[in-house]
């Protein structure tokens, strides 16, 4: 029987900077012929973020027999446990949020009530129900769906100023967590997700992208910063990955944005495909900073018989 094969409708329940919904077309495109037709299949995402390339990976690939995704946010990874294994309890609390904060009359009302719910968050610990309701709730009701945090772990975010957010999605709740039933959802170093993979496996790469210049610096989504020893350390990883046998795409950001002679990627993954690909940019705060930036996809598979894309 097909794992994921009868679920449909499953798409991020979070909106997340960075996301890859844009991408997946490309993505689609340079995956390995075969992909669809083989057996034990694992897909590997150490680098979960919204989810977008896993909910539609486990939904386009119903031969995928299970899944392993990762994340250095403890407040991340707790909302993928709750979706899957308590929906209807996250369904009802974020109903009941969504109608109170429906009701606020307000913008004024409506902005005190997220800097309470954004101090309550930020006494983290909560239990795990209640952290995931918190975070929903900000993520659909803070500027721009950001998720930030100060060096302290504070969510830092401001008020988004939306009058009636969708904050409760019951459709894409139940079928996140029908898809998410048998993945297993760890909470770490990019690294610690090697000994739950199996032979047969395919990862995918997201980590926060090398930023373009000092006020581009959007990835603040831990305490923890991933400099560019971080992107070396991850470089290194994928290295041994290829020792190994197992294949390997990754994407992050195109240094040759802003210096067209900058070949830091293109040094750090040398000998591997790389290739530059045309995104949306849509979280700069003013409209000019918006528009169309080159990405990279670097995989470590088939070299030679790769699609040449525009």
């Amino acid at each position: 029987m097909d794992l994921f094969g009868e679920v449909s409708g499953a798409k991020p329940f979070l909106k997340w900077a960075g996301g890859k919904r844009q991408l997946i077309p490309t993505i689609q495109a340079i995956l390995p012929a075969t992909l669809a037709q083989e057996t034990d299949l694992t897909y590997v995402e150490p680098f979960i973020g919204g989810g977008a390339v896993l909910f539609w990976m486990l939904q386009q690939y119903p031969n995928i027999r299970r899944a392993v995704i990762n994340d250095i946010n403890p407040d991340l990874t707790t909302a993928y446990q709750v979706v899957q294994q308590r929906p209807e309890e996250l369904i009802k609390a974020l109903n009941t949020i969504q109608e109170f904060y429906y009701k606020l009359g307000t913008e004024d009302a409506r902005r005190s009530y997220f800097d309470e719910v954004r101090a309550e968050f930020n006494q983290r610990p909560l239990a795990p129900l209640r952290n995931t309701v918190a975070l929903i709730f900000l993520n659909r009701t803070c500027f721009n769906g950001l998720y930030r945090v100060n060096s302290k772990g504070g969510f830092n975010v401001p008020f988004g100023r939306y009058d009636r957010p969708s904050i409760c999605n019951p459709t894409t709740i139940r079928a996140d967590s029908a898809l998410l039933a048998r993945v297993t959802i760890l909470n770490g170093d990019f690294t610690e997700v090697l000994p739950h993979v199996s032979a047969n496996s395919l990862f995918y790469f997201d980590p926060p992208y090398k930023p373009l210049s000092k006020t581009a610096l959007f990835n603040a989504y831990a305490t923890e910063t991933f400099d560019d020893g971080a992107q070396c350390r991850l470089a290194e990883f994928c290295r041994n990955l290829d020792t190994r046998g197992y294949r390997w795409l990754l994407s992050n950001s195109d240094v040759q944005n802003t210096d067209s002679g900058n070949s830091y990627f293109d040094d750090l993954y040398a000998g591997f495909a790389l290739q530059r690909v045309q995104a949306k940019r849509t979280i700069n705060s003013k409209a000019e900073g918006r528009g169309h930036i080159s990405e990279l996809l670097i995989n470590n598979y088939a070299l030679t018989d790769m699609p040449q894309l525009a």
